[in-house]
């Protein structure tokens, strides 16, 4: 059962995301497609973080109020994001992180062999910031990712991905190296494209409240981009 929702004042309402959940200790917000989470070095254009950073001081550039990061999607990866109001709860937050519940939507080329599974391995980084799974257990760090199939339509997967651990581009290097690659994943995609957006939703997240004790569940629905590519899901799929 998703958390009630903050009512929020249009004049101070955040342009671009959604706020799913509010309180004085965490923000949680659905993120879209095409826009990242926190800024890097070779890009500093409007995030997520800066978005609510903007939000929570409500038009005074004095005020010292601001949102921590506790944890990122990727920039093409749509979906729900959790926030911290101070240090002390982001911490709280990370060190609870392996109890925190992660399911993802995504839309892989074919039809996977089995109907689900648990994908694991390896994981590794190169010079050229490309992950990939090595048998050498010294070199990586051990990523498990479980699946299950909801529907299968025009040459498409629709999976739901319970995401046993969090390593950068987890899903979509264990889904490409099964030789289902995630569609319109241009870096682990082998050269197959469908439509220009990368089709990886973070769709629900529970975990507990980091003050109160309380556990907080939010869901996404399926993304419209979704629906393009594998047409409607049924409640039941």
């Amino acid at each position: 059962m998703a958390a009630h929702t903050t009512p929020l004042r249009a004049k101070y309402r955040p342009k671009g995301i959604e706020i799913l959940y509010e309180d004085a200790d965490v923000i949680v917000v659905e993120k879209p497609c095409g826009l990242l989470t926190m800024g890097t070095e070779r890009d500093k254009t409007r995030t997520v973080h800066t978005i609510l950073n903007e939000y929570v001081r409500k038009g005074d550039p004095r005020s010292r109020n601001r949102v921590y990061i506790v944890h990122r999607l990727d920039r093409e990866t749509s979906g729900i994001l959790i926030f911290a109001r101070s240090e002390a709860v982001k911490q709280i937050l990370q060190g609870q992180w392996q109890e925190t519940e992660k399911h993802y939507l995504t839309i892989v080329h074919g039809r996977m062999k089995e109907r689900q599974g648990t994908i694991s391995s390896y994981l590794t980084e190169n010079s050229a910031f490309t992950v990939y799974s090595t048998p050498d257990p010294t070199q990586g760090k051990l990523s498990h990712t479980a699946y299950r199939v909801l529907k299968e339509s025009n040459g498409f997967s629709l999976l739901d991905i319970h995401l046993l651990t969090g390593r950068k581009h987890q899903i979509r290097v264990h889904l490409s190296e099964q030789g289902h690659p995630v569609a319109g994943d241009t870096k682990y995609g082998r050269g197959q494209r469908a439509g220009a957006q990368l089709a990886l939703h973070a769709a629900r997240i529970s975990f507990r409240h980091p003050v109160n004790g309380k556990r907080l569940t939010f869901t996404s629905g399926v993304p419209e981009r979704f629906i393009r590519l594998i047409g409607k899901v049924l409640p039941d799929e």
